[in-house]
């Protein structure tokens, strides 16, 4: 393996990341809208805590949590990119995407205390979660698909 295979790899990953995380918005805005949830803070919530930064407002909160979510969902596709190189099929790559996103999230977001474990959450809450995470794996990885042709 090459270090221009590595390249391609996270760099078709990144643009992968960023259909994926289109898409997870549009899953997340549809359901949020017909169930009547509010949308999470607790992915910028963590990044305001690890990175000292705290919004002013409700408009800069807003931001800083749409800077967070599209800055991790199209980070995540350069691991996606990265798990091509193990020449996966496409449904294991898709599965190994999922489970290190949603997995990550399931330690970080208690680990700096805005959401509590996973045993200790609604399993209506969970089950949402891993809805939405699918889709950006899946989407993600249909997108890279198509990026790597």
């Amino acid at each position: 393996m090459r270090l221009s295979d590595v390249a391609g790899a996270v760099g078709k990953g990144l643009f992968a990341g960023a259909a994926g995380t289109a898409l997870m918005t549009i899953s997340s805005t549809l359901e949020a809208k017909l169930t009547g949830r509010g949308s999470s803070s607790a992915p910028a919530d963590a990044a305001g805590k690890v990175l000292g930064v705290q919004p002013r407002d409700e408009a800069g909160q807003a931001r800083f949590s749409n800077a967070v979510h599209w800055g991790y969902g199209i980070g995540w596709g350069a691991v996606r990119g990265l798990i091509e190189l193990t020449d996966p099929t496409p449904p294991a790559a898709a599965a190994t995407h999922f489970a290190a996103v949603w997995g990550s999230s399931l330690v970080m977001l208690p680990a700096v205390d805005v959401a509590p474990p996973p045993w200790k959450q609604p399993l209506s809450g969970l089950a949402t979660d891993a809805f939405h995470h699918t889709v950006y794996a899946v989407g993600t990885s249909v997108a890279f698909a198509l990026l790597d042709r």
